[in-house]
């Protein structure tokens, strides 16, 4: 089966975020393989996707994190649209299926995807106790993400996100206590509209480089904030990604560029197949 690694939300290699994409011809494999094959690859997503024919979509997506199955998860579902339009010669939009309903992308010819997404419900609320020290910074605020499942941290300025070095194992508590998949960290910028960064080391993420599924919260927050529905955001990870961000009510459109660094063949082949076009079972509360 074959196997590539994208670079997501960049248009040059080693920058963004890498994902894993599996394009397979009919259904699900084993999802312990699938899983198998997530822990083996390392990266904070691998994407597996087939056709579907069901008049709401074209094809049917889960995402893996090396530890969980994911809900949404934007690096990873704008690398699978770059391979498909690469490999497959894919129409320029393509409808997935997924945990999270249907998510459209569409790719244009000078190499930029747009996907649309569903905005995130902000709402502000109080900093888990513990989080200052986790972070070694005091929040300016907070905010839940509803159905994302994040937790949006407000920080003074730029330096003070770039600059962060959290105790990882407290925030891994903290999203277990917290009931959070992760924690965004987020600051006004002078060069972009805003900065972020991502960790999610109870999933097995310990930072993740750029993360579009967070866009979907920050976007509305920075909209809020500004005034203005377009946007352009950079996550300041080592790796760093570039996210443009359009809010449409309770849509956000992300946009970014995509770069194949690696295709090969998985030499272990799956042996069984199970489940069902719409996604897996549920349970996990991550994404990316």
């Amino acid at each position: 089966m074959r196997i590539r690694i994208i670079d997501a939300f960049t248009d040059q290699p080693f920058r963004g975020n890498p994902a894993a994409v599996c394009l397979l011809e009919d259904t699900w494999p084993d999802e312990d393989w699938m899983r198998q094959v997530a822990a083996e690859m390392n990266l904070s997503e691998t994407a597996f996707a087939h056709p579907v024919d069901d008049g709401d979509a074209d094809y049917a997506l889960r995402w893996f994190t090396p530890e969980v199955e994911t809900d949404l998860c934007g690096h990873a579902t704008l690398a699978t649209a770059h391979a498909l339009h690469q490999d497959r010669g894919t129409p320029a939009t393509v409808r997935f299926t997924t945990r999270s309903g249907i998510l459209v992308a569409h790719s244009f010819d000078d190499g930029r995807i747009t996907l649309d997404f569903p905005a995130a419900t902000i709402t502000e609320a109080a900093a888990p106790h513990g989080l200052a020290e986790a972070l070694g910074t005091q929040p300016v605020a907070a905010y839940r993400t509803g159905a994302l499942g994040d937790l949006l941290v407000v920080l003074s300025d730029e330096d003070t996100v770039r600059g962060l070095r959290p105790d990882l194992a407290s925030i891994a508590r903290i999203e277990q206590e917290s009931g959070i998949r992760g924690v965004i960290v987020t600051a006004e910028s002078a060069d972009y509209d805003f900065v972020s960064r991502f960790f999610a080391p109870k999933d097995g993420i310990p930072e993740d480089p750029v993360t579009g599924s967070a866009h979907t919260a920050l976007a509305p927050y920075w909209a809020q904030r500004t005034g203005r529905t377009s946007l352009v955001g950079l996550q300041a990870s080592k790796r760093t990604g570039v996210v443009r961000t359009e809010v449409h009510g309770d849509r956000v459109h992300l946009t970014g560029h995509a770069v194949t660094v690696l295709d090969g063949l998985l030499q272990i082949a799956s042996k069984a197949v199970a489940g069902s076009v719409s996604g897996g079972p549920a349970g996990s509360h991550s994404a990316s």
